[in-house]
């Protein structure tokens, strides 16, 4: 009996203090117009349209190669 009131003052303590912390630390929002704003100033070069055959002949060499199993296996 003694153990479940230890563990609920931790519980009521931990939110408390979780709280108090939560207050005092300030969440920068990001707002649209913000995004926007770091969009334009992006330097942004597209030299050539994507070879999206090209990628996806990468992508199924990528996959289709064999992978090396671990030395030890995990405890």
């Amino acid at each position: 009996m003694i153990w479940i009131i230890i563990g609920v003052l931790a519980l009521i303590a931990g939110m408390l203090v979780r709280h108090r912390i939560a207050s005092h630390v300030s969440r920068p929002t990001l707002t649209d117009e913000d995004l926007r704003r770091i969009e334009a100033g992006l330097p942004v070069e597209i030299d050539e349209p994507l070879d999206l055959q090209a990628i996806r002949e990468e992508e199924q060499e990528f996959w289709s190669e064999s992978w090396d199993e671990p030395d030890e296996p995990l405890a």
